[in-house]
């Protein structure tokens, strides 16, 4: 067999491969790696890094860092902990504390770790659970960031039933976290429709706020003032060392967060990257 012949079946052999690629549910998971992706589409789990700050950036949610740190602290413990819901403002940084929290915890506690997972893979929720019980080792925050249902969506029921712990889908080291800027995940309007085409319109409407009633843990989120939001600029500012060589920086950070449309988190972050462009320094945490 002459080498052209060769080269011509390893190209066929690797686009049968891709093709028909073999399950990678059971593959065992990397020493050493603690966040993941879940890849429902092709039935696997993805290390990922994480970018997490630390928790001290975040000002003007301090019980609400305190309780979450606290839920994952019990849980990384093997002690009751419960499912969390972070809802309330955008750009509050919701996402961005529950990365913390994980950070946070997981360095004292190598076993936790933290597994992103879309709302479109919610469906995927059993298959996922099944595979993490074979990890009994290993504790599992599942956090699906920036939930939120539509009329006829019926991905809430599969959540419901996880959150329930129904039909056998609880794994003891496993817990759910998720995101949303609604409090009861359901558009106020849609639950209205529904209502109004429903043979018993008050269940509907009792069924989706039952959903968020079923996290144990609820916190919420709340617009910021000018006084937290220049103390969340400063503690980035302290943070990364970037030198201030303007005395109206806090105007700057002002007007900044007037011309996005509101003072958060998000907005002064996003200052924090436009001043550190202007002024050619580097966002390097230290």
């Amino acid at each position: 067999m002459d080498d052209k012949t060769t080269e011509f079946l390893r190209r066929i052999a690797e686009a049968l491969e891709r093709m028909a690629p073999r399950s990678r549910l059971g593959d065992p998971l990397p020493e050493g790696e603690n966040c993941f992706l879940w890849q429902g589409h092709e039935r696997r789990l993805a290390p990922i890094h994480s970018a997490a700050l630390p928790l001290s950036l975040f000002c003007g949610v301090e019980e609400q860092k305190r309780r979450l740190r606290e839920n994952s602290e019990y849980f990384a413990r093997g002690l009751a902990a419960h499912h969390v819901l972070l809802w309330g403002a955008r750009g509050s940084g919701k996402s961005s504390l529950v990365r913390a929290a994980h950070a946070d915890v997981a360095g004292r506690h190598s076993a936790l770790n933290l597994v992103g997972i879309s709302q479109e893979d919610l469906h995927g929720l059993p298959l996922l659970l099944n595979r993490l019980r074979d990890e009994p080792r290993r504790r599992f925050i599942l956090f699906c960031d920036d939930l939120s249902f539509l009329p006829g969506d019926d991905g809430y029921r599969a959540l419901k039933i996880i959150l329930d712990g129904g039909l056998g889908e609880v794994s003891e080291n496993c817990l759910f976290y998720a995101t949303s800027n609604r409090r009861h995940l359901l558009p106020r309007e849609a639950s209205e429709n529904e209502r109004g085409t429903a043979l018993r319109p008050e269940e509907t409407v009792e069924d989706h706020v039952s959903l968020s009633d079923r996290f144990g843990l609820s916190l919420g989120f709340h617009p910021i003032d000018e006084d937290t939001y220049l103390a969340i600029v400063d503690a980035y500012l302290r943070h990364f060392g970037l030198v201030v060589d303007s005395p109206s920086i806090n105007d700057e950070a002002a007007l900044y967060a007037r011309e996005r449309g509101g003072r958060s988190g998000r907005a002064a972050w996003q200052f924090i990257r436009d001043y550190a462009a202007r002024t050619h320094q580097s966002l390097k945490s230290p």
